[in-house]
C-alpha cells in the first residue's frame, strides 16, 4: 500500500494540483477516483475521525444534489449526511489526502504540504 493516498477527482483543478504536488515531492500515491470507486460507510467514518471533522465539514454543496436532498438544513444528522455521501459520492469535497503525517481535506491545495 502506498504511504500516501489521495481521494481524487480528475475533473477538479484543486485535486489535480494536489496530486501534482504530491508527485513533485517525490511520492507515488495511491490514487482513488472516489466517484468511480464510491465510498463505504466505515471508510468515511474512519476518514472523518482521522481528520477530526464532522460530515458537514466535508460536504460539497456546489454542483451536487446536497440542497435538493435537504442536507444543508442545520437539523440534518451526521448519520444522514454520511448515508447520503455513500449513496452520492459527489457529495464529498475533494481532494482528501491521507499520509503517515495525518489526513486532511486539501482545499486549498497548499494544505497538502503539511502531509508530505
Amino acid at each position: 500500500m502506498a504511504a500516501i493516498t489521495i481521494f481524487h477527482n480528475p475533473s477538479c483543478g484543486t485535486s489535480r494540483n494536489a496530486l501534482a504536488a504530491i508527485r513533485e515531492a517525490g511520492h507515488q500515491p495511491e490514487v482513488v477516483e472516489y466517484l468511480k470507486a464510491g465510498w463505504r460507510r466505515d471508510q468515511l467514518i474512519d476518514l472523518l475521525a482521522r481528520m477530526g471533522v464532522r460530515p458537514r465539514d466535508i460536504l460539497r454543496v456546489r454542483g451536487t444534489p446536497a440542497e435538493e436532498l435537504g442536507l444543508t438544513r442545520p437539523d440534518v444528522s451526521d448519520d444522514a449526511i454520511v448515508d447520503a455521501m455513500v449513496a452520492h459520492p459527489i457529495l464529498v469535497e475533494r481532494p482528501i489526502v491521507v499520509s503517515p503525517k495525518g489526513a486532511a481535506l486539501c482545499r486549498p491545495v497548499e494544505k497538502v504540504r503539511a502531509l508530505l
